[in-house]
C-alpha cells in the first residue's frame, strides 16, 4: 500500500444479507465498542453491529468501522441492525493502536478537516506529538488546522513559547489560532470556522476538548475533567467517539483524549514527504533516496544548519523514523 501519492486504499465491502431484511444507508455516528449508531437515511438512528468476519483489505485494524463511516445496514425485527457494507473513503486519521505493534486504530474517517488543540501547558503538548499527527493528516489527505487553547492562563515565557510555536507552524503552512475555551474568546470566529464542515477534534487529555463542545453545541452535555496535580496531563473524559451536530450545521467529531500517536503504514522513503518543508529542500539533495541523516550533499541538512528548518521538526522526522526499527508502540509523546 502506498499513501505518498495522495492515493487510499479502497476500502469498499460487501457482506450478502438476509432476503427478508430491510437494506438502508446511513452514517456512522458513534463506536462504544462492539456497537455502532447509525444515522440512516430516513433520519433515524439505529444501534448496529458488524456481520460476521468483517476485515479490511490491505490493513489490519482494530475498529474495520469508524465514526464517519458511510454504510449499509440490513435492519432485522428487533430493531437493530448488521453493517454490511463501507462505502469507500475520501480519507481518514489513523495511529498505531495501543500496545499492538501491527495494528491501526482508524479515528474518524471522510473529515473535511482535523483541528488540533494544542495547550503549551496545563498540559504540555510535545512538538513529537504534534508533528506525529500533522504528518498522519498530510499522509491521508486530511487538512489540519491547530488551535492554541488556554491562552487566558499564559503569561511571560509560557505565552512567549505559544506564540514561537505559532510563528513556526503557521511559517509552515498550518493555519492557527488563539482560543481561551474557559473565557469565551476566540469561539466566535472558531464556530464560523466549523460551519458546514464535519470536523474532527484531537488532542490529549485535558487540553479542553469537552469545554470547546459545550460551548460550540450546549445540547452535548459532555463532561469536563481537570489536570492532575502530579502529572500535569489531563484525565480521559470522553471513552467512545461520537459525531456532534453543530446548531450552525456541521459536525465535530469528539474521540478520546490521544496520549501518544504511534505512526503506521509509512514507507522509510516517503516520510519527508510527509514534512511540507523538508519536501521542498528535498529537491536539492544529491541522491533520490536520501534519508535526510548523513548522506553528502544533502540540502535539507544544509537548511537544517542555517535554520531554514527548524529543530524541533527534524527530531520529529527523526523519530518516526525510529519507529521503523522498533517493534513496540511508544505510547508517550
Amino acid at each position: 500500500m502506498r499513501i505518498g501519492n495522495g492515493e487510499l486504499p479502497s476500502f469498499a465491502f460487501s457482506i450478502s444479507g438476509s432476503r427478508s431484511s430491510i437494506s438502508m444507508k446511513g452514517l456512522v455516528i458513534k463506536n462504544t465498542g462492539s456497537w455502532y449508531t447509525v444515522r440512516a437515511e430516513d433520519g433515524h438512528d439505529i444501534e448496529s453491529k458488524i456481520k460476521g468476519a468483517f476485515r479490511l483489505r490491505d490493513i489490519r485494524s482494530t475498529n474495520p468501522v469508524a465514526v464517519g463511516d458511510r454504510v449499509t445496514i440490513e435492519i432485522n425485527k428487533e430493531g437493530t441492525a448488521f453493517i454490511t457494507e463501507i462505502e469507500d473513503r475520501k480519507n481518514y486519521i489513523i495511529r498505531k493502536a495501543s500496545n499492538l505493534s501491527r495494528q491501526s486504530h482508524i479515528i474518524a474517517a471522510n473529515l473535511d478537516r482535523a483541528m488540533l488543540i494544542v495547550t503549551v501547558n496545563y498540559p504540555v503538548t510535545t512538538t513529537i506529538f504534534i508533528d506525529r499527527f500533522l504528518a498522519t493528516a498530510e499522509a491521508y489527505n486530511v487538512p489540519v488546522k491547530m488551535v492554541f487553547n488556554k491562552t487566558d492562563r499564559f503569561r511571560g515565557a509560557e505565552k512567549e513559547a505559544q506564540e514561537r510555536l505559532i510563528e513556526l507552524y503557521t511559517g509552515i503552512g498550518y493555519p492557527c489560532s488563539r482560543l481561551s475555551a474557559r473565557s469565551g474568546e476566540g469561539m466566535d470566529d472558531l464556530k464560523e470556522d466549523l460551519k458546514n464542515k464535519i470536523t474532527l477534534l484531537s488532542g490529549h487529555s485535558g487540553v479542553g476538548k469537552s469545554t470547546i463542545i459545550n460551548r460550540l453545541a450546549p445540547d452535548a452535555h459532555l463532561k469536563t475533567g481537570h489536570i492532575s496535580e502530579y502529572h500535569n496531563k489531563g484525565m480521559h473524559t470522553t471513552a467512545f467517539s461520537e459525531m456532534i451536530p453543530l446548531p450552525e450545521g456541521g459536525y465535530l467529531i469528539d474521540t478520546p483524549g490521544v496520549k501518544g500517536f504511534g505512526t503506521i503504514e509509512m514507507e522509510e522513503a516517503e516520510i519527508s514527504h510527509y514534512f511540507p518543508e523538508l519536501f521542498a529542500c528535498a529537491a536539492g539533495c544529491k541522491f533520490g533516496n536520501c534519508t535526510h541523516r548523513h548522506e553528502p550533499g544533502c540540502a535539507v541538512l544544509k537548511a537544517l544548519d542555517e535554520q531554514r528548518i527548524s529543530r524541533s521538526r527534524y527530531k520529529s522526522y527523526l523519530s518516526i523514523l525510529k519507529d521503523k526499527d522498533e517493534n513496540k508502540y511508544r505510547e508517550e509523546y
